[in-house]
């Protein structure tokens, strides 16, 4: 089945790709507003950074490997070989480049005060709004130059580490969510996760349930805008699949052989689901609000 109608038109300039751009060193330590905190990649998983504010930042990216994930540079831009719907059918970079103009058509439609957000495709190391970040990092959205971030190696490493299912359809998931923060930060919410960054009910879980919904919200109503078609049962399964495989709890789990709530900043697999699933049967970003109330 297709997941993309092959004659619609392809808008590579929401796509910056800086792939072979890969920078030396280790990770900058940068300490905006006096917050420095440090961001690994079981925090930033399909979160991105959950700093809100004026400023926005990485914090210390600490001793992460500085290894590439992705791929380098490709041989031809694109520009040039994202055109159709009928490319994003067949290559990976033009499947990204659709899932992100079909997120900003309908955030344009859904949120009168929206501006389109570009997403930056890098390999390795990258300089950003918010520091310089690593692959290691996982995507994630930068508030102090609202841009989306991502290694599309990603997809590989949710796979390998985390056991995700993987599919075509979890990439758009992956931005779906990354331009929830978006639309958090254009609405103000991001700025709540200042100073509560931590915990089972923090600011920060809140935010990343929230973009979750956001992402299900878009996945309902993503075969109106751009060039996607409805996404099959199969497809949603796969985005619930790896909403879950990031939780919190399955990440402590698996990597610390123990389960610390108190830690949580992304909330746990079935929180994570519950949020997903809401926003994709309601198709109502209003019912998204997980600022308020038992979560």
């Amino acid at each position: 089945m297709s997941d993309f109608r092959d004659e619609g038109k392809l808008d590579t300039s929401q796509v910056e790709d800086r792939r072979g751009r890969s920078l030396g060193g280790r990770p900058a330590v940068i300490g905006g507003g006096g917050l420095a905190i440090v961001i690994a990649l079981i925090t930033l998983l399909l979160g991105g950074n959950p700093l809100g504010g004026s400023g926005g930042d990485l914090g210390v990216l600490g001793d992460l490997q500085n290894q590439p994930v992705g791929e380098g540079a490709p041989t031809t831009p694109i520009s040039e070989k994202c055109q159709t719907g009928a490319d994003a059918e067949n290559n990976e970079d033009c499947r990204a480049v659709a899932y992100v103009n079909a997120i900003n058509n309908f955030w344009e439609t859904a949120f009168a005060g929206y501006r389109p957000a570009q997403t930056v495709f890098f390999s390795g190391s990258t300089d950003t709004g918010c520091g310089t970040a690593t692959s290691e990092v996982g995507p994630f959205y930068c508030p102090a130059d609202q841009k989306v971030y991502i290694d599309l190696g990603f997809l590989k490493e949710l796979q390998d580490r985390f056991g995700a299912k993987g599919g075509p359809f979890t990439l758009g998931y992956i931005l779906a969510h990354e331009y929830g923060h978006h639309v958090q930060d254009l609405l103000g919410d991001l700025a709540k996760v200042r100073g509560d960054q931590q915990g089972p009910n923090s600011a920060a879980v809140r935010s990343e349930l929230q973009a979750d919904c956001y992402a299900g919200v878009w996945a309902s109503q993503t075969r109106r805008f751009g060039v996607t078609l409805a996404p099959t049962p199969e497809e949603i399964a796969d985005a619930v699949d790896a909403a879950a495989a990031v939780g919190d709890d399955r990440i402590q789990k698996s990597t610390q052989g123990q389960v610390n709530p108190e830690t949580w900043t992304h909330g746990s697999a079935a929180q994570r689901v519950k949020w997903l699933t809401r926003g994709y049967e309601s198709k109502d970003p209003a019912q998204c609000d997980t600022f308020s109330g038992p979560i």
